[in-house]
């Protein structure tokens, strides 16, 4: 199949395929890529061997990049849950900012803790504190728990090292240093909007209380439980979280500030690479809230080791993602993909972000949305010839698209249902929109950017 009719009629088939064993079969996404790929190679003309090693290409330069840093950024957060770091950042910024303005203290917390800490383990660590707050003032839980949760949201999506962006700046090859200062740009007005603006209004309009089962469930934490005594200092948490940030930037701009050739840059760019200055920073966790806490050993083996579960899972999916995209390579849909995008005027950045929204609202993961909106880019970047900074800024773009309207596909939308005791109505009112604000704001950040680059 080589006409140009019929390799866009086979990407969209190969999209369709794969939305339908995700959501109609259940089968788990890892296994729908792969078998997508291999029908998709096979019905373009590819030659069995051909279809093969663009798998193992794709397989493996993806996993290369994204299995160090998705590992060793899991089991940074599993220990930072471990210790109470979040607890101690929430508690500290809620001081700091007064009882007025706690809401931004919150979506500030969550801004943070979502950096090294997966979203829905963040928010179940903290939702005790919503309670209890909700229940010292009598507002409504959305008023506090949507700041949060926009916070967790956006880091979630487009800060690395989370795993979504990670996964897309490696299957398009984008520098992690400018996904992150486009991650801070786009993300710091969508979290402001879809948190404490967005919150303080849909709070009004609907009053939630404390779940009772809750209470009862969580009673001693909803009540106000203090964990000041066992809890590390908020100066070394947000060290640590800084700590890879910053060496990953030095890395990026290092050029900049540094001769070339001179050992100063060699050295900035060896700890600045994501991985060391992850692994780096990993280190230096275990031992401050590990070993200098009181932990042994081999307790910080089986928190660091329990990480890798759910990282494993992504990794796969990431580097099945990137065997999608190899096959697509090989196919020549790039071209024809590019040739159409600029038939029709449509910049690749609103391509991509229409592409991650439909996947996203047709089945629900926004893994799953940013890994096959980013498998259908790669084919197109080499032909369009994107490459530095625009790269970085697709990354957000997807991740913008990815996040949009969570509704009832969505494991996200079913976890803010259960702990604030919402209706599913009350939930689309209020996560649902949410989650759109964010997509809507950071598509609209990035299409600013796009015009300075």
């Amino acid at each position: 199949m080589s006409s140009t009719a019929g390799l866009i009629l086979l990407a969209v088939f190969g999209v369709g395929l794969l939305l339908f064993l995700v959501i109609r079969t259940k089968l788990q996404a890892f296994i729908a890529l792969i078998l997508v790929s291999y029908i998709v190679g096979l019905l373009s003309g590819m030659s069995p061997s051909d279809v093969l090693t663009a798998v193992s290409e794709g397989m493996g330069g993806t996993v290369a990049e994204v299995a160090i840093i998705i590992g060793i950024g899991a089991m940074f957060g599993e220990i930072l849950k471990a210790s109470g770091g979040a607890e101690r950042l929430a508690l500290t910024l809620m001081n700091k900012f007064g009882e007025e303005r706690v809401n931004w203290a919150l979506v500030l917390t969550g801004f943070i803790i979502s950096i090294p800490v997966f979203l829905d383990v963040a928010f179940v660590i903290l939702v005790p504190i919503l309670y209890s707050l909700a229940q010292k003032t009598g507002k409504s839980l959305l008023y506090y728990g949507i700041p949060l949760l926009a916070g967790l949201a956006v880091t979630h999506s487009f800060i690395p090292p989370t795993p979504g962006p990670i996964a897309v700046a490696s299957l398009l090859n984008a520098n992690i240093g400018w996904v992150i200062l486009f991650g801070f740009i786009a993300g710091t007005p969508a979290a402001i909007l879809a948190g404490p603006v967005f919150g303080t209004y849909i709070a009004k309009k609907i009053h939630v209380n404390v779940p009772k089962e809750m209470l009862e469930n969580m009673a001693e934490d909803a009540r106000g439980k203090t964990y000041d005594k066992d809890l590390p200092s908020f100066g070394l948490i947000g060290s640590l979280i800084l700590l890879p940030l910053v060496l990953i930037l030095l890395n990026t701009f290092g050029s900049l500030l540094l001769d070339e050739g001179s050992l100063g840059l060699s050295v900035v760019t060896f700890i600045g690479d994501p991985g060391v200055a992850l692994t780096i920073t990993a280190l230096l966790t275990f031992y401050l809230l590990g070993i200098r806490r009181g932990h042994t050993k081999e307790e910080i083996q089986q928190i660091a080791t329990k990480a890798l579960e759910p990282a494993g899972i992504i990794i796969l999916i990431t580097g099945a993602g990137g065997v999608f995209g190899q096959v697509l390579v090989e196919t020549g849909i790039g071209d024809i993909l590019a040739n159409t995008m600029s038939d029709l005027n449509m910049p690749v950045i609103v391509f991509a972000f229409l592409v991650a929204s439909a996947v996203r609202i047709a089945q629900g993961s926004a893994t799953v949305a940013m890994v096959t909106a980013a498998s259908l880019i790669t084919p197109i970047i080499d032909t369009l010839g994107i490459e530095g900074p625009m790269l970085a800024l697709l990354v957000i773009t997807i991740a913008s698209g990815a996040t949009i309207a969570s509704h009832v596909n969505d494991s996200g939308f079913w976890m803010v249902n259960r702990f604030f005791g919402l209706t599913e109505k009350d939930t689309l009112k209020s996560w649902t929109v949410m989650e759109t604000i964010i997509a809507f704001v950071g598509f609209g950040m990035t299409l600013i950017v796009s015009l300075f680059i």
